[in-house]
């Protein structure tokens, strides 16, 4: 059953979430049942499947975290926060065991041993004791102090409805120490065997504190399907053992069909086989499939139905052409073209999920650390529905966390200094995502102090990021905050300050062929932008000519296209050019010097400057032409030959020829340059003869 385990991984971290959003939604002064019972089945959905395919430590543990919500939704107890806290820990503990299984490991049952004694604590303190939920309902009986007799008497057809008595034993075993005597007595002549029939019956004791009620939760699936015995043990059989009974000295059936009599099933601890601690595989942290709405398929197919007429069409032409029919032939190029386009769209749907994929951790996170903190702040989600390539969502998850720890440490203040500013006690961070253009914008907007920009250049003179001459704006003052090791904290903590970690932000957005600023007003807030393009398979991009070379800029990168004026071009320190670019200074680079190709012309007012950013750094890149923009398939270099400085990636194009695609922040590193402040503030209290990095 291995083929079915990534499927249930799959549907069982989704089920957390569930339980994990709808347990930061319940108010438990006024609990909603509705919201419980969505709890308890996502919880049952997991204990179920753990079951099916014997990983019983997951169902073991499901099993208590269960009986606490089958009483609240009884109404049997209510539900504190500790409660509410528990639960949330257990979420976090299944998760665990979830990635050890998935990596093909053991799980550390530490953690779960330590909740299960919580929960029992809990449970014991309610109105019911013990690990039953529903024997008052049912009319059960309570535990029994010794242990249980079961007689399973499945019916013939029992393994016909999917239901597999072992799995059953399994459950059992959870329970408490079972031994397992098999009934041998309705087996028929070999020739009158059916293989799909169920000849056997069980008597199997259970030796334990355990209620009735769950005991009977085991053969809730199959109670239409046996005839159930349950008797306390030290109680008077109800029949004695039949002739063909096997015992623990005798099995008459195969292990893979019967637990042996001599020794316990194991509970807590057995499961699928695992390999050893040190024969651990790492479990990938991105989702193996992706589920597809039923209406992008049908849409699919109905294309390529189409794109078979136009073919078969186009092929007709081919084999009977003639001068005459080329309006048909342009006409049927046309659809083709048309049809490959939207085929292309609709493709790429398939990968475009909601953001809120991303979005759904924060509720907790934020809600954590808040009480970690000491403050008080709520979240704002904004624009969930909001598609992206999946691949996209999968890697910003990183560093929106991060830039949610940062406003949830740095921005907001503790709720006697915001009472103090006048401000309410309660703090806001607002998660927002949206598209423009091509690009999805998604900005994180908290209610707090803001940036200190003294402060700020006052670190980064210490740390020597910048000279205490250099005169600097405010947007430039708060882009040091990007800079490798800069961090105004004044202690290092668990949730952020450890002078590493803005930078890593910002390079792996750019990773993504994405930007991110930040703007902020000291007592108002700050408002941190990514700029992210919807996929990474296509791109779209400027073609430009050097040197009888095509190259590709992304668009997202391009500020403007301009004609030189020499004039405005200055010469400074180490031959580095710079143009003066209204009331900024950019960096030259010419391009056919970092490719070592000959240019059409090597006079700059016979070539064109394309003005390109990466981050903050904007340069002026020498080209001899630009061509058409197109959207291009983007093919990775690394993967296909190595990795290239400058160069991101590679396209074909339509004659066949292949064009690199440019990699902006590594064009900038290949030539040299860096921006300086004082360079771009028009010279202004800048030693002009520093040389650029």
């Amino acid at each position: 059953m291995s083929q079915f385990h990534q499927v249930f991984f799959e549907e069982s971290l989704e089920g957390l979430d569930i339980m994990e959003k709808h347990l930061l939604e319940l108010d438990t002064g006024n609990i909603d049942l509705e919201e419980i019972n969505t709890i308890f089945r996502a919880a049952h959905s997991i204990k179920g499947g753990a079951g099916t395919f014997g990983f019983m430590q997951v169902s073991s543990f499901t099993h208590v975290l269960e009986t606490l919500l089958d009483e609240v939704r009884a109404e049997k107890r209510g539900l504190s926060q500790e409660d509410v806290n528990l639960l949330l820990q257990s979420v976090d503990c299944l998760r665990g065991m979830m990635d050890a299984l998935q990596a093909e490991s053991e799980p550390d049952l530490s953690v779960a041993n330590d909740l299960q004694k919580k929960f029992e604590t809990a449970l014991a303190g309610g109105a019911p004791a013990g690990a039953g939920a529903t024997a008052g309902a049912a009319g059960g009986a309570g535990p029994s102090a010794a242990g249980w007799r079961i007689g399973f008497r499945p019916e013939p057809h029992i393994l016909r409805t999917g239901n597999e008595p072992l799995r059953l034993i399994r459950e059992l075993a959870a329970l408490g120490r079972i031994e397992v005597r098999a009934d041998l007595g309705g087996l028929p002549e070999i020739e009158n065997l059916v293989p799909e029939d169920c000849y056997l019956n069980w008597e199997i004791e259970l030796t334990g504190a355990v209620e009735e009620a769950a005991i009977r939760e085991v053969f809730e699936w199959v109670e239409d399907d046996c005839e159930l015995v349950l008797e306390p043990l030290g109680a008077e059989p109800e029949a004695a053992p039949a002739a063909g009974e096997a015992t623990a000295a005798q099995p008459a059936t195969p292990p893979e069909t019967q637990a042996p009599a001599t020794e316990a099933v194991p509970a807590a601890t057995s499961g699928a086989p695992a390999k050893p601690a040190g024969e651990k595989k790492a479990a990938s942290k991105e989702a193996a499939s992706i589920r597809v709405g039923i209406d992008k398929i049908d849409s699919l197919i109905n294309m390529v139905g189409e794109l078979v007429i136009t073919q078969s069409m186009l092929g007709q032409l081919g084999k009977d052409f003639r001068m005459d029919r080329l309006i048909n032939l342009q006409e049927g190029l046309a659809q083709l073209e048309h049809h490959t386009r939207e085929l292309q769209e609709r493709v790429m749907s398939i990968r475009m999920v909601p953001i809120s994929f991303a979005f759904s951790r924060f509720p907790r996170l934020v809600r954590d650390l808040s009480h970690a903190l000491g403050k008080q702040i709520q979240l704002i989600m904004e624009g969930e529905s909001t598609e992206l390539d999946k691949t996209v969502m999968e890697k910003i998850g990183d560093p929106l966390v991060h830039l949610v720890r940062n406003s949830l440490d740095h921005g907001i203040e503790m709720p006697d200094v915001r009472k103090a500013k006048g401000k309410p006690e309660m703090g806001t961070i607002t998660l927002s995502a949206c598209h423009q253009g091509g690009n999805i914008l998604i900005e994180i907007i908290d209610d707090g102090g803001g940036i200190k920009a003294d402060k700020v250049r006052e670190k980064a003179i210490q740390k020597g990021l910048i000279k205490e001459s250099d005169r600097l704006t405010k947007e430039q003052i708060n882009d040091l905050i990007f800079r490798p090791g800069f961090s105004t904290a004044e202690k290092l903590s668990d949730i952020s300050g450890r002078g590493v970690g803005m930078d890593v932000v910002r390079k792996n957005i750019q990773a993504l062929n994405g930007s991110v600023s930040v703007s902020s007003d000291v007592g108002v807030g700050s408002t941190f932008t990514i700029a992210l393009p919807l996929t990474l398979a296509i791109l779209d991009g400027q073609l430009i000519e050097c040197g009888g070379e095509t190259y590709i800029f992304p668009l997202i990168s391009i500020v403007e296209s301009i004609q030189i004026d020499t004039q405005l071009v200055s010469r400074v320190a180490a031959g580095c050019e710079l143009f003066r670019l209204r009331e900024e200074y950019v960096p030259v680079i010419r391009l056919y010097e970092v490719f070592n190709v000959e240019p059409r012309s090597r006079s700059l007012e016979d070539s064109l400057m394309v003005v390109v950013e990466s981050g903050t750094e904007k340069v002026g890149v020498v080209v001899d032409d630009l061509l058409a923009q197109q959207q291009v398939v983007i093919k990775s270099l690394e993967d296909n030959y190595e990795p290239v400085q400058g160069v991101s990636g590679a396209t074909i194009l339509g004659d066949g020829t292949v064009a690199l695609i440019l990699d902006i922040k590594g064009l900038i590193d290949m030539a040299g340059v860096r921006q300086f402040a004082s360079q771009r503030n028009m010279f202004g209290g800048a030693d002009k003869d520093e040389e650029a990095a």
